[in-house]
């Protein structure tokens, strides 16, 4: 419409323009020197001229009436044919903007590695494709130097637990120890037990934010389920809670045996830690030409979705009743579910309790890792 909007202004300028220099002159009068004897004769030719002025002057008016309307027709199909012209322009102008934005909406910080990579002349539109290349550099650095700094500061303080662990076991050993430091090392063992957990979950989390994982082989997530609920088995005895498995057999994906099992494992235990006794624990699965679905769903007391929306995020906990935790396990899940091509999906259901959905791509389809082999059998250790 601008195109438009110009071309009709400057075609109108122009027409008018045209228009005011296109009005002629008369044609001079100059009476010719003569005698008497020529008078009759001058003013019959001066009758002639002025009959023939008027009409020179009807038939330029006449045609000035239709260059008129011929160029003000001209003007109005010029005016369309701009509005197209100006549309093609604007695509073709546009498309690297629109090439750029498309691109960027697909960078997510699991894959800041890459770059949009404009090619062309340097002007403006290479300079913001630069500008937003450099910005993911920078982002990608400062993601890759926290994940490392996690990882590493993880492993650090293992070995102060340990040598602390190791001190407690040495008093604790000694003969006859007295009963108040018996006390104080098992309270001091089961905060360092936690804290274990703790960064067992940190390097876990770093590792699957770390990308898409090296060690993939097909597994089987009927034996990931069996081998978590069997871990759990006491819990789940203890509680009195129904467990309800549904899911077909050979249910596979490919991925990373030990991190699978961790998102596994993770979901069971949410579900069993945080059930209510003599609650339900429901699991089912289900697989298409291109997902394999995994829902697990919990009874209890009615949620907030609001409130649930927010455990994918690391150290969110719903209510009193979950300060115990972590904070880690579904925050974990869904960056394993995302290293993975796949999503986590977290739902209040209606009637109370937690649905717990997680999608990930079946083996071989697309979004997949690439893998062969057999089937990988569940860890012993999740």
């Amino acid at each position: 419409m601008l195109y438009a909007v110009v071309f009709l202004l400057s075609g109108a300028g122009l027409l008018a323009l045209a228009f005011l220099l296109s009005g002629g002159g008369s044609l001079s009068e100059t009476a010719p020197a003569g005698g008497p004897s020529a008078q009759g004769d001058v003013t019959a030719a001066h009758q002639r001229i002025r009959e023939l002025e008027d009409q020179l002057a009807a038939v330029h008016v006449q045609q000035s009436r239709q260059l008129l309307v011929g160029s003000l027709l001209a003007l109005v199909v010029m005016a369309v044919v701009s509005v197209l012209l100006g549309r093609v322009l604007a695509r073709r102008v546009l498309r690297p903007l629109r090439l750029i934005t498309a691109v960027t909406r697909r960078i997510s910080a699991d894959s800041l590695d890459r770059r949009l990579a404009v090619t062309g002349p340097a002007d403006e539109v290479k300079d913001l494709a630069d500008t937003i290349d450099e910005l993911l550099g920078r982002l990608e650095e400062s993601f890759t130097a926290q994940r490392r700094f996690v990882a590493n500061a993880s492993h650090e303080l293992r070995t102060p637990l340990a040598t602390i662990r190791a001190s407690l076991d040495v008093a604790v050993a000694k003969p006859d120890p007295a009963p108040s430091t018996v006390a104080l090392a098992a309270r001091v063992r089961r905060q360092l037990d936690r804290l274990d957990h703790l960064l067992d979950g940190f390097l876990v989390l770093a590792r699957a934010q770390h990308g898409p994982p090296a060690d993939t082989a097909r597994v089987d997530l009927g034996d990931l389920i069996d081998a978590a609920l069997r871990e759990r088995s006491a819990d789940v005895g203890r509680k009195e809670l129904s467990v309800a498995v549904d899911v077909p057999p050979e249910t596979a994906v490919v991925g990373s045996p030990a991190l699978l099992a961790r998102l596994v494992g993770n979901v069971v235990d949410n579900a069993v830690t945080h059930n209510e006794p003599g609650g339900w624990i429901g699991i089912t699965g289900s697989v298409d030409e291109r997902e394999t679905t995994l829902v697990v769903e919990t009874g209890g007391p009615v949620l907030d979705q609001r409130e649930v929306a927010r455990l994918a995020r690391p150290f969110e906990r719903l209510g009193g009743e979950r300060t115990g935790s972590s904070g880690l396990g579904l925050s974990i899940v869904a960056a394993v579910a995302a290293a993975h091509g796949g999503r986590l999906d977290l739902l209040a259901r209606p009637e109370g309790g937690l649905r717990v959905s997680i999608t990930l791509p079946v083996a071989g389809g697309p979004g997949a890792p690439m893998a062969g082999g057999p089937v990988a059998k569940a860890p012993v250790e999740a």
